[in-house]
């Protein structure tokens, strides 16, 4: 991936908000719509501001809502209270303007894969995204995408014949093919081996370079605290904290389900399994 030779200074304070999230609320009811006997709020009052340009890792165990959060901010899930902005704007008012500005990485990779072949499948966002792009122009975008995530070589391959942390880089290539300028990535080390982990590392630590927008909801702070703009703790439903990595740390409490990954490691800046 083509890397910036001079990268704008990241600032908390000072870059655009791209999604502003205010008292979000999700509830689950159980038994027969009538009854609702029993409910359970898998969001509870989340109050978030993500910053464009910045990597945001959003960390919480397994079942703290992270999942059901990237669902939200992409307009696949509803609301049962609050809001999320974008840019401003309800994301009710700008469906389509985040169906091309935002771009998802789902755990389950084979669940992205819609062509039969590296190169089909990458074709196939911006074929269908409308807009009347010339052949042409898609070709050198498809071309350019896949060599930025080493798969130019794969292009003739089987889509579904690559490796797991190879579907993962597929994924954000069809992301990138669209122009979409963010990413949001659910679990993106899930069942991948060390090879694997380390090849969607690589692709993180690019996007970052590159100056794009990247949401990370993961629990694996271990694999890729080191390239974090910022950490979010996400627990039962709740922001819990939020900040610089190293401050959000240490006010970790063990009640959170979150572990601090400095017991392994010397400082957040480390924590990565990229060697670089």
């Amino acid at each position: 991936m083509k890397i910036c030779a001079v990268p704008k200074v990241r600032n908390l304070w000072t870059n655009n908000i791209i999604f502003s999230i205010r008292n979000l609320r999700k509830i689950f009811h159980s038994g027969s719509s009538a009854s609702r006997n029993e409910s359970f709020e898998a969001l509870s009052g989340v109050d978030l501001d993500i910053y464009e340009d910045q990597t945001t890792v959003i960390a919480g165990a397994n079942g703290s809502g992270k999942t059901l959060l990237m669902r939200m901010l992409a307009g696949l899930a509803e609301s049962d209270g609050g809001e999320i902005l974008y840019r401003g704007r309800k994301l009710t008012e700008c469906k389509e303007t985040l169906r091309r500005s935002v771009g998802l990485v789902f755990q389950d990779a084979d669940a992205q894969i819609l062509g039969e072949t590296v190169e089909e499948d990458v074709r196939f966002g911006p074929e269908n995204l409308g807009g009347g792009k010339p052949g042409g122009e898609i070709e050198k975008r498809v071309e350019e995408t896949l060599r930025s995530v080493g798969l130019w070589e794969k292009r003739d391959m089987a889509a579904r014949h690559l490796s797991g942390g190879e579907k993962r880089r597929l994924a954000v290539a069809g992301i990138l093919a669209m122009g979409c300028g963010t990413i949001i990535m659910d679990e993106p080390f899930a069942n991948l081996d060390w090879p694997g982990v380390v090849q969607v590392l690589s692709i993180i630590r690019d996007l970052r370079k590159e100056q794009k927008t990247v949401i990370i909801l993961t629990h694996e702070l271990e694999k890729v605290l080191a390239f974090a703009d910022r950490l979010v703790i996400l627990a039962n439903g709740k922001i819990r904290d939020e900040g610089e990595s190293e401050a959000v740390l240490n006010r970790l409490d063990p009640a959170w389900g979150v572990r601090d990954p400095r017991k392994t490691y010397q400082s957040a800046k480390d924590c990565s399994w990229l060697d670089e």
